[in-house]
C-alpha cells in the first residue's frame, strides 16, 4: 500500500528506521505539507480556516496565495483582529502525522537527520533506529515578543551545566542548548506581537528567514532548518514600544492586513460564537437579537467615536465580554429575586460598562470625561441607532406633526410625563414590579399593540422599556442615572436639575 494510503493506525505501528523505509515514505517541507493540503482542501470546497468571519474574501484569499507561495507571512492588524487564531488554525493543514528519531530535541526526520544526536543514533543503530511519531497539534509553537526576550531564548547557547554533566569540553557543539527556534524544527513558529521584539533579537533571526540556519555564539553550527514562519503585528503607528526592523520585514514573503468585521451582522456572529456562557445561564436567561445588536452597535459606535483613539482599535474581546457580562447581569438579578427564569432587559446594560472601560483605549477628552460616563455615552449611542431599526424617527415625527395633530404615536407616552410622572426603572427589580411600572404609562402598551400586534408577555415589556431608551436618547424624555438604576422623566423637568444637564457628543441634544 502506498505511503499516502496509510492510515493513522498504520503509522503508528511504524517503530523503525526500516518499516519507514518500506513504507514508502519521503521527506516533505512543511511549505510543502501546508501547499499540498490546502491544494485538496480547495479542490474539495472545504473550509481552510473554520470559524473565522468576515475575512472570507479579503484575509483569507490573500492567506491562501501566501501558503500556496510558500511564504513566510506577517499579519498586520490591530488588537482582536483573530491574527492568533489564524496562525493556530494553520495547524490543520499539516499532515497529522510526522516520522521523528524517537528521543530528538530537533524533532528529525528518520531520512533526514538534522542534529547530531539523530546522526549519531542512526550511525550506531543503522535500519533499527527507533522511531515516533509527532502529531500536527504538537507541531505548533508560540513565543509572545516581550523586551526581556533574549537570542538564548529563540536560537540558543552553549550550556556549561550540560558540558559539565556529559564531561565534554565547552567547544563541542553537543553542549549547545538549542533555544525555541530550533526545536521547533518542521513546525509552525508564531512571534505574537513582533514589534515588541527588541531590534538586536531581531536582527538574529534574518539568516533563518533567508537561509534557513542559525548560529550560535561561536560553534561552526549549520542547521537547514524547516520552518513556517508566521508573525502577528500592531501597525506601527499604533505601538510606541518598537517597530520591525527593515531588514526583517524584507525577509518577510507576504504581509497581510487585517480588519474588524465590516457588518453587524459578521461582528454578532463572532460575539455570539466566543462567548462562553454556563450552561445554567442559558437555561435561567433568555436574550434575544435586538440585545445582540446593540452589544454589536456599541463597539461601531466606539470605533467611530471622538473619544476613543481610533490608532488602539476596539477588539473583538469588548463585544465578547460585554455579551457575557449582559447575560450575567440577568443572572444576578433573578438570583436576587429567587428567579427561576428571567428575560433579558434593556437596564441589563449596566452590566456592560466594565466590559466597555477596560477595553476602549481613550484619547485625552476622552480621558477627561472619564471612562465611565463614554461607556454610558457608547450605549446611548448605540440604543438611538438600533431604535430607528424598529420603531419611527422620533425626530421626523416631530417635524412632520407640527402641524397635524393625532400624528405622533408617542404623544401619550409623552403627555404622561409632561403631567408631571416619572418612571424609576431598578436594576434589580422583579419581574412582577418590572412589568407593573411599565403598564402603568399611558400610551407605551398601546404603541407597542400597534407597531408589534404579536408581541406578547416579557418580550412585549422589553420593547416597552426599549422605547423608553429611545426615546430618551432622542431627546424627547430625559433619563438619569440613579444608584440603583434609572430615572426617565419630562425633558423640561430635567433642564433645571443641574446634575443631569449636559450636552451630548453631537452638541445638540440635552440627556
Amino acid at each position: 500500500m502506498p505511503y499516502k494510503n496509510l492510515t493513522s493506525e498504520d503509522l503508528l505501528k511504524i517503530n523503525t528506521l526500516s518499516a519507514l523505509k518500506a513504507s514508502g515514505y519521503k521527506p516533505k517541507s512543511i511549505k510543502d505539507e501546508l501547499r499540498d493540503n490546502l491544494i485538496l482542501k480547495i479542490k474539495n470546497k472545504e473550509k481552510v480556516f473554520e470559524g473565522i468571519w468576515g475575512f472570507e474574501d479579503t484575509v483569507i484569499p490573500d492567506i491562501e496565495r501566501a501558503i500556496l507561495s510558500q511564504h513566510h507571512i506577517n499579519l498586520l492588524g490591530l488588537r482582536g483582529q483573530a491574527k492568533t487564531r489564524i496562525a493556530r488554525l494553520m495547524v490543520n493543514l499539516l499532515d497529522e502525522y510526522v516520522p521523528v528519531v524517537k528521543g530528538s530535541e530537533l524533532n528529525d526526520d528518520p531520512l533526514q537527520p538534522l542534529s547530531r544526536f539523530a546522526k549519531d543514533l542512526i550511525a550506531e543503530h543503522g535500519d533499527l533506529t527507533p522511531v515516533t511519531w509527532m502529531h500536527r497539534d504538537d507541531r505548533y509553537t508560540e513565543k509572545l515578543a516581550t523586551p526581556d526576550v533574549s537570542v538564548a531564548d529563540l536560537i540558543g547557547d552553549a550550556d556549561p551545566i550540560k558540558a559539565a554533566t556529559l564531561k565534554l569540553p565547552y567547544s563541542d557543539e553537543r553542549v549547545v542548548h538549542f533555544g525555541l527556534i530550533p526545536r521547533s524544527h518542521r513546525c509552525i513558529f508564531v512571534i505574537n506581537e513582533l514589534p515588541d521584539l527588541q531590534a538586536r533579537i531581531q536582527v538574529s533571526l534574518f539568516n533563518i528567514l533567508q537561509e534557513g540556519d542559525i548560529q550560535i555564539r561561536g560553534f561552526k553550527i549549520r542547521l537547514p532548518l524547516d520552518l513556517q514562519f508566521v508573525f502577528t503585528a500592531n501597525p506601527e503607528d499604533y505601538t510606541n514600544r518598537g517597530s520591525i526592523v527593515t531588514p526583517l520585514k524584507d525577509r518577510i514573503d507576504s504581509q497581510i492586513v487585517t480588519h474588524y468585521p465590516k457588518t453587524l451582522e459578521i461582528g454578532k456572529k463572532i460575539t455570539l460564537q466566543e462567548a462562553k456562557l454556563k450552561d445554567g445561564q442559558e437555561e435561567m436567561v433568555t436574550t434575544n437579537h435586538i440585545m445582540d445588536d446593540l452589544i454589536e452597535q456599541i463597539a461601531i459606535e466606539a470605533r467611530a467615536s471622538e473619544f476613543v483613539d481610533a490608532k488602539s482599535g476596539v477588539s473583538a474581546r469588548m463585544t465578547i465580554s460585554a455579551y457575557e457580562n449582559l447575560v450575567s447581569a440577568a443572572e444576578r438579578r433573578a438570583l436576587l429575586n429567587g428567579e427561576d427564569k428571567t428575560y433579558v432587559r434593556v437596564a441589563d446594560l449596566i452590566g456592560v460598562i466594565p466590559a466597555v472601560c477596560g477595553k476602549v483605549e481613550l484619547v485625552y477628552e476622552g480621558e477627561v470625561e472619564g471612562p465611565v460616563i463614554v461607556a454610558q455615552n457608547l450605549i446611548g449611542k448605540a440604543i438611538r441607532t438600533q431604535f430607528l431599526n424598529y420603531f419611527p424617527d422620533p425626530e421626523k415625527i416631530k417635524k412632520a406633526a407640527k402641524d397635524k395633530a393625532g400624528k405622533n404615536p408617542y404623544k401619550p407616552i409623552i403627555d404622561w410625563f409632561m403631567d408631571g410622572n416619572m418612571m424609576d426603572i431598578f436594576n434589580d427589580s422583579t419581574d412582577a414590579d418590572y412589568s407593573a411600572r411599565l403598564r402603568t404609562i399611558d400610551g407605551l402598551d398601546d404603541l407597542i399593540e400597534k407597531v408589534y400586534p404579536q408581541m406578547q408577555g416579557r418580550e412585549k415589556l422589553f420593547m416597552m422599556e426599549f422605547v423608553l431608551h429611545g426615546l430618551s436618547e432622542f431627546s424627547i424624555i430625559s433619563k438619569k442615572t440613579l444608584e440603583k438604576g434609572l430615572q426617565f422623566k419630562d425633558l423640561t423637568d430635567s433642564l433645571f436639575d443641574l446634575d443631569n444637564f449636559k450636552f451630548d457628543e453631537d452638541e445638540e441634544d440635552f440627556r
